[in-house]
């Protein structure tokens, strides 16, 4: 049984940072002592900002998106074009989209994907809520933003089923070879999704 070498509560933030998506024990380890060191520039303020999100986050209403203010900051900017919505997996998709620039659209978070094996049905997702902003009109166009998995692509098709016979344009993202990328690296799938939606040029 390996000695302790700190108290208490550095035991806990080091316990606490290992369960951050990337860190590891010794990340965390290395992280929480980098704090520890810069207590004053560091440690009280991201304490202070912590407690501050913890008693302020909220989940929009409308979308699903993670914010401050409900509705979030993207639902109430006027300047977007809130007649187009993309579909995402989770906030970490929406703040990826919105890091490219490529569209200034409204989004809906599903919070996942339908999976049976792991007990994730439509009940568990936000795809009511979907179907309802759609239904309510204003929506010309709902593009599909969803990951090139099974289950991704399996809660494309429910939604597109929800959505039949609904006055909405239903697109999806292109799958197939990512810019920069060679042939001869890709795997059979991808080459073959590429095939499938080759564009004219």
């Amino acid at each position: 049984m390996a000695k302790r070498v700190t108290g208490p509560e550095i035991e806990k933030l080091i316990q606490l940072l290992a369960k951050v998506p990337g860190l590891g024990p010794r990340s965390a380890r290395r992280a929480a002592l980098h704090l520890v060191k810069k207590k004053d520039q560091l440690l009280g303020p991201l304490a202070d900002a912590m407690g501050e999100a913890h008693r302020k986050v909220r989940i929009c209403s409308c979308c699903g998106n993670v914010d401050t203010i409900d509705p979030c900051t993207v639902c109430s900017d006027e300047r977007r074009d809130h007649s187009v919505l993309i579909v995402v997996e989770d906030v970490s998709d929406l703040w990826a989209l919105e890091r490219a620039g490529a569209m200034n659209a409204a989004y809906h978070v599903l919070g996942g994907t339908l999976s049976p094996l792991d007990g994730v049905g439509p009940d568990d997702l936000n795809i009511k809520g979907l179907v309802q902003r759609v239904a309510n009109g204003g929506v010309r166009e709902l593009i599909i933003a969803v990951n090139a998995t099974v289950e991704g692509q399996t809660t494309a098709h429910y939604i597109t089923d929800q959505l039949e016979g609904m006055e909405v344009k239903i697109t999806r993202l292109a799958h197939g070879v990512p810019v920069g990328g060679e042939l001869d690296y890709l795997d059979e799938g991808t080459l073959v999704a590429a095939l499938r939606s080759r564009t004219s040029i």
